[in-house]
């Protein structure tokens, strides 16, 4: 337990502050499964923890297919690779399920070091975007996806003994989680926003107050127009931007400002899909099919730099057709389902994990509208390691309804 404990801890806490700080902890998980074969832990598994195994391992085996098929190599090959790694993980932590406190403390203090390296990048040496060790826009959505899993677990803070240092550390990590993004520029994140507060009012919303909500309503709306009015934070001239490209582009004047890259990307990536909608083209297909498109005249030449279509959804059905689509979609959306059904859990800690679930899922999706996160190694580790970390330690005091406590009454009754 404390081995897992500490696995758990390091995912969060190191992942954007050290250089690859979110692979150690992943790696400390599969490496540790190595163990179940000889002791052989009890896991009960259920219809739920199957569906969770089956999506991991259909996306993996498609990515991995795929790339064998294109014949690309182990580059490509490698990152679908890490969901199926992620199976033996699950089954760890599952069988020797990590203390709470240590996911919660880790992800606050990720949160937190992301958020103030971020100010100190931003205002102190003045780079145009804070960047981490990788590319803003990754950091920005990790930052913002760390933050607002912060936000769940404040559900788990106000249930500890010592609730006030717990529930002012995990605030403190929601807000420096929303900086990092902020003074990453990465526009993609913000999107979605609206909907990761509709989320938290799901879980959390029947226990809290009215003139609560109404308090919380108007620091967010003062909140927001801070950020946007102080030039320091860079918002409000990269939503100028955006709607700057927006008009450049319509208008023909400019297909490779930022916003208008990716428009000419969608483009390109549509026609690919259409051309070959079952199986898609794979990688290499993609970028020699954007070439072609370049030369014919429909993209502009400037897109065929990136190997992808900027948008997760476009891009799956670009190189891997609808199957590709279909199980982007069954990865994002099975866990979401199942770690709904205890959105309404009596047990604020155990609503908490539920609620960090919807979350992740949530939160990718809006991510994947601008991005590819699962091209990413940092994007591909965090979805895959919290995913299953979040499920195994909710297996733990399952209430009535979930497909799990179903199967194991069922398997009562047969007996």
């Amino acid at each position: 337990m404390y081995y897992t404990s500490l696995a758990v801890f390091l995912l969060g806490a190191i992942a954007l502050i050290v250089p690859s700080g979110y692979s150690l902890g992943a790696v400390m998980l599969v490496l540790g499964a190595v163990v179940i074969p000889w002791l052989k832990p009890r896991l009960d598994l259920g219809r739920a923890d199957t569906a969770i195994i089956s999506v991991l391992c259909g996306y993996s085996l498609v990515g991995i297919v795929w790339g064998w098929w294109g014949g690309e190599g182990l580059r490509d090959v490698d990152k679908p690779l890490r969901f199926l790694l992620a199976v033996p993980a699950l089954m760890l932590v599952m069988a020797y399920p990590p203390r709470r406190a240590y996911l919660w403390c880790g992800l606050a203090l990720g949160a937190i070091g992301a958020g103030s390296w971020a100010a100190w990048l931003k205002l102190v040496e003045g780079v145009p975007r804070a960047a981490g060790h990788t590319h803003p826009i990754q950091f920005g959505n990790l930052s913002m996806l760390l933050g607002v899993l912060c936000l769940a677990g404040l559900g788990w803070s106000v249930m500890q003994r010592r609730r006030v240092p717990w529930v002012l550390l995990l605030s403190a990590g929601a807000l420096c989680g929303v900086v990092g993004s902020l003074l990453s520029g990465s526009r993609g994140g913000w999107v979605g926003v609206p909907f990761i507060l509709l989320v938290l009012y799901r879980g959390y919303g029947r226990q809290l107050t009215s003139r609560f909500k109404l308090s919380a309503l108007a620091m967010i709306l003062v909140g927001a127009f801070l950020v946007y009015s102080v030039p320091q934070t860079g918002v409000q001239g990269r939503i100028h931007q955006a709607f700057d490209d927006v008009v450049r582009y319509a208008s023909g004047e400019s297909r490779t400002s930022s916003v208008g890259a990716r428009f000419e990307m969608w483009r390109g990536a549509t026609r690919l899909f259409l051309e070959k909608p079952l199986v898609g083209w794979g990688d290499a297909g993609y970028t020699d099919g954007m070439v072609r498109l370049a030369e014919e005249g429909v993209i502009d030449p400037f897109v065929t730099r990136w190997g992808h279509a900027h948008n997760e959804f476009l891009d799956a059905l670009a190189k891997r057709g609808v199957i590709g689509l279909m199980m982007l979609l069954a990865l994002y959306l099975v866990p979401m389902r199942l770690f709904a059904k205890n959105m309404a859990h009596a047990n604020l800690e155990d609503r908490s994990l539920a609620v960090a679930g919807v979350l992740l899922s949530v939160a990718y999706i809006d991510f994947g509208l601008s991005q590819v996160f699962m091209a990413h190694n940092n994007g591909v580790m965090m979805f895959a390691f919290l995913l299953v970390i979040l499920w195994g330690m909710s297996r733990k005091g399952e209430p009535l309804g979930t497909l799990a406590h179903e199967d194991r009454m069922r398997g009562h009754d047969d007996a």
